[in-house]
């Protein structure tokens, strides 16, 4: 049986399929998932941050509540750790989707993810892993090369 006739059957035209597909994916811009990454994560934390804030950036007292009782950590008392967590995910956020300083920012929100991990939510680690790993490619990475990031480095350059 000759190569021909064997890729003529139907193992031939999986094989053909997978590789159009393959070929199709190998071409997709990486911009694209890049700012998808920089955007789905930094919704997870500016969303979080929505939650415990009235009007602009008041917190509520629901938050110094979850901060003293739920969140509770050790060795930063529940109102400074109510304020910084808070700021933290309005601010990092809006950097990483800029792609503003995002190296710095993503890594901000990993320390925050490995404290929510180790001290807020221990049994959440496939969640926080997830996040976790967005995170460190963005850290790893850079945000690509739709961000103000690129444009200053080709500046630079």
């Amino acid at each position: 049986m000759s190569e021909t006739q064997i890729n003529a059957g139907p193992m031939g035209q999986v094989t053909s399929l997978v590789e159009l597909a393959v070929g199709l994916f190998d071409r997709f811009p990486s911009f694209v998932f890049e700012l998808a990454m920089r955007v789905s994560i930094a919704m997870v934390f500016w969303t979080s941050a929505r939650t415990k804030v009235e009007g602009f950036l008041t917190l509520k007292p629901s938050t110094f509540f979850l901060f003293e009782y739920e969140y509770a950590l050790p060795l930063i008392p529940h109102n400074i750790a109510a304020y910084l967590a808070t700021y933290a995910e309005h601010f990092f956020p809006i950097l990483i989707v800029l792609g503003f300083a995002t190296r710095f920012g993503a890594a901000a929100l990993l320390v925050m993810t490995l404290v929510i991990q180790v001290f807020v939510y221990p049994g959440a680690w496939s969640l926080h892993l997830l996040w976790a790993s967005i995170l460190i490619y963005l850290v790893a990475r850079g945000p690509g090369v739709v961000s103000i990031d690129h444009l200053i480095k080709q500046k630079l350059s």
